[in-house]
């Protein structure tokens, strides 16, 4: 089916028009008392469901850990009538798809990931923990608080008896904080097949949605030098650490801050013995850009500027591996925020629209041509520290987001 013909369809079934640009954001006024009500009675059952993820370690790669997450998923999606399928991931992992039939039209993913940035032991040295408002642990809003969100928006819509939708398919990715071959193909290809996603990466701080997302590379700079003693004949050698040095002040400028673009290297590596001058080194940088012409333009000018070396007769290479891709704003993403802050509306509260320098699985589902929109995690801050909380009182308001989106997309 063509982007055209899916975005036709849900205009259909959204009783608007995506496509051709006539959606007018719906009034509303008065919450939806049995969902509010249902969102409020879930709280507590959600926050001991976060507790049981978030005090299991799931850092991208650990397969038991991973699994664990992934088998209390899928028992509690399969509680909600979920049809569950395992999709093998490179490292041994397994990604997971829930999928629900209804009697409607529209085909809605939800997807979130079990995955942390946290290594194995953390769990037990940061167990969860409320304090002052804040859930605390590995993982708690990245993106487990998500996990919960989806989980219970689909128990409030099971308690309504509601299946005016033709297919929610709920996606857990086992590798978006490293990305994966196997994962990138089946979001979009699971994408493609849907007419609208919702991924549930966290609320942001000012309790928003994301509506943009910059894309993701990693540039790799290698030098080789020569040997020599340290101390003997250091000036036989050509240190690579120190060439390595050189580039890296000068290839950090080549961010673009009006275009959004930044350029921070954060692995360095380089010799083995104090007593040698090291005739290897290597730098990886993060790239981070909102348009694909930046990612050209940084690889363009990785190479050129790399020419310019400290220590003469070592050798320099470039190269950028491109990762996510950005998930730029579109008049679709904004018709999706409009609806979704009326339903934050229909309980008092104001939905910010917000942008993000993260890369997300949200990127690949817009990139195939899917109305995407982001953020509908709990909402949550210090993300990827071990700092990182969730706030305990959005997750009524997040279940009920959820929820009410689900509703209004399906054509209620």
């Amino acid at each position: 089916m063509t982007v055209i013909a899916r975005r036709s369809r849900l205009a259909v079934s959204l009783g608007l028009s995506l496509a051709l640009g006539t959606f007018a954001p719906a009034v509303f006024a008065q919450p939806h008392q049995q969902v509010l009500a249902d969102a409020e009675q879930y709280k507590g059952e959600a926050l001991k469901l976060l507790e049981r993820l978030v005090n299991i370690d799931s850092g991208s790669g650990y397969v038991p850990g991973l699994t664990q997450v992934g088998d209390i998923a899928i028992d509690e999606l399969q509680k909600l009538g979920a049809t569950i399928e395992k999709v093998p991931n490179s490292d041994g992992t397994q990604h997971v798809l829930a999928t629900f039939k209804g009697t409607g039209k529209a085909k809605i993913l939800l997807m979130a990931h079990m995955d942390t940035v946290f290594k194995e032991g953390s769990a037990a040295e940061r167990p969860f923990h409320i304090k002052d408002g804040r859930a605390y642990g590995p993982g708690v809003m990245d993106d487990k608080g998500g996990i919960v969100a989806g989980i219970y928006a689909l128990k409030v819509l099971k308690n309504l008896d509601f299946k005016n939708y033709a297919q929610i398919t709920f996606l857990l990715d086992a590798s978006e904080e490293t990305g994966s071959d196997a994962a990138t193909d089946l979001i979009k290809k699971t994408a493609k097949a849907h007419d609208v996603t919702l991924n549930l990466e966290p609320g942001r701080p000012a309790d928003g949605l994301v509506v943009w997302r910059k894309g993701s590379a990693t540039a790799l700079v290698e030098v080789k030098g020569k040997a020599a003693h340290a101390g003997v004949a250091p000036e036989l050698g050509r240190n690579a650490a120190m060439e390595a040095a050189h580039q890296i002040l000068q290839l950090g400028k080549l961010g673009d801050a009006e275009k959004k673009t930044t350029i921070n290297f954060t692995v360095l590596k380089a010799g083995d013995r104090t007593n040698v001058i090291p005739d290897q080194a290597t730098a990886k940088a993060d790239v981070r850009a909102a348009v694909p012409e930046e990612f050209d333009r940084i690889e363009k000018d990785l190479a050129r500027v790399s020419k310019d070396k400290l220590i003469a007769d070592t050798e320099v290479t470039t190269s950028l591996q491109r990762g996510l891709p950005p998930m730029p704003q579109t008049k679709e993403s904004d018709r999706l925020m409009a609806m979704a802050q009326g339903i934050y509306g229909e309980l008092g509260r104001k939905l910010t629209e917000e942008g993000s320098g993260g890369a997300a699985d949200a990127s690949l589902s817009a990139g195939v041509g899917t109305p995407t929109l982001d953020g509908f995690g709990i909402v949550g801050g210090n993300i990827h520290t071990p700092e990182e909380y969730a706030e305990v009182e959005s997750v009524v308001p997040r279940i009920y987001l959820l929820s009410r989106m689900i509703m209004e997309l399906a054509g209620r």
